[in-house]
């Protein structure tokens, strides 16, 4: 029996049970143990080599996404179709042509994002209720920056984003404070020495969540020396993920978006 129809057996046992219940031939709490075996053969798609997750949106607001590295262009491709069937949004992120390639074949309306190294194909999502300012240092930190940018907006959120106004060149990003005060969340992404996160809290009411990058000569040792320096911000508000992890950056930001 293929997924779809264990989905559709699944509903058909639903409906058995509640007609059960109706007519007394069956306990409520031994409907309810039932019930809820019938909801995890739902919720998991085991392909094999991946247990796909179809109620992640349900408990956490989004659907299940991606990580594309260490899986095939075919792996790929075969979890972003089951993702697809139920009707959710897709979203694979740190992926290569190689891998798009794959998937538009199983689905030919997704996008490919090269810059941001995601793949994505999106339906209906809550959307956010401001704006998630995405401000990133350089040009160098676009790829981090972008993966954040596009994994905000395939979550529902408006997304406004502000390259290349870095801390060395500090009226850049003075000149643009009217924007940074308007979002109600900035996700900051920089590399070298890490202090744009520092500034921006200082100047906004807004949450900051820092973003450090693996950008810079050799004391920056891969991104640690941003991180540990917008983990030392004397800003308040601000808020670190890992070293280049713009998806978790968006995440956090998302959820924030979304609140009341």
């Amino acid at each position: 029996m293929t997924k779809p129809e264990v989905a559709s057996q699944s509903l058909l046992s639903l409906r058995a049970l509640f007609e059960a219940v109706r007519e007394g031939r069956l306990d409520p709490a031994d409907a309810e143990l039932q019930a809820r075996s019938l909801a995890e053969l739902a919720a998991v798609e085991d392909l094999g080599f991946a247990r796909v997750d179809h109620h992640r949106a349900i408990r956490q607001g989004f659907p299940e996404v991606v990580f594309g590295p260490g899986k095939t262009p075919d792996q790929v491709a075969r979890i972003a179709a089951a993702i697809v069937a139920r009707g959710h949004s897709l979203l694979v992120t740190r992926t290569d042509a190689a891998a798009f390639a794959a998937v538009r074949a199983r689905v030919p309306d997704a996008v490919f994002h090269e810059q941001a190294r995601i793949i994505e194909r999106r339906s209906d999502a809550a959307p956010g209720r401001g704006v998630i300012v995405v401000a990133a240092a350089g040009t160098s930190d676009l790829p981090v920056a972008e993966e954040a940018a596009v994994s905000a907006e395939v979550m529902g959120n408006e997304v406004d984003r502000l390259y290349d106004v870095g801390v060395a060149g500090l009226h850049r990003l003075l000149r643009e404070a009217g924007r940074l005060s308007s979002a109600r969340v900035v996700i900051a992404v920089a590399g070298m020495e890490g202090a744009l996160p520092s500034v921006i809290g200082g100047l906004i009411a807004a949450p900051v969540i820092a973003v450090p990058t693996s950008i810079g000569y050799g004391a920056n040792f891969g991104g640690l020396t941003a991180m540990l320096a917008m983990l030392n911000s004397c800003a308040t508000g601000v808020a670190v993920v890992n070293i280049d992890n713009g998806f978790g950056a968006a995440s956090i930001a998302s959820a924030i978006n979304h609140l009341p």
